[in-house]
């Protein structure tokens, strides 16, 4: 019975030192027990989306859909991190030479280069947008 108590203590004891190695920086602990704060990078500012989109128009659209009246929106804060997203419409031609119209895209821009692109949906903020041409 004297064992139990024994172990039951020591692994209370156990819990609560283990404890204190996770108190975050605003616990009631000393000072040398807290967790430092991660300091976030400061936000990038908005990128000129018009170059960046002509100077990597290969990286936006393929070179054989033939990209032209090329058109991009402003860019807004990435929802989930710390890049930009942009709208970008151009009429573009099909592998078989037919036209496609007018497609439009969402480009994502961290670190001054575009980084991923996907086709714009219907729930997409891209169709009230407001476009400048490259």
């Amino acid at each position: 019975m004297l064992r139990i108590i024994a172990h039951a203590v020591l692994l209370a004891g156990a819990l609560a030192l283990g404890a204190c190695g996770f108190a975050d920086s605003r616990a009631p602990v000393p000072e040398f027990m807290r967790m430092k704060e991660v300091e976030q990078p400061p936000p990038e500012p908005a990128p000129d989306v018009k170059r960046l989109v002509r100077e990597q128009i290969d990286v936006v659209f393929l070179n054989t859909s033939y990209p032209r009246e090329v058109h991009v929106a402003p860019p807004h804060h990435e929802v989930r991190g710390p890049g930009w997203t942009a709208c970008v419409r151009a009429q573009l031609t099909s592998a078989t030479g037919t036209s496609l119209g007018t497609q439009t895209y969402i480009v994502t821009i961290n670190g001054g280069k575009v980084v991923d692109r996907r086709r714009a949906e219907a729930d997409d903020i891209c169709g009230s947008e407001s476009y400048e041409p490259i």
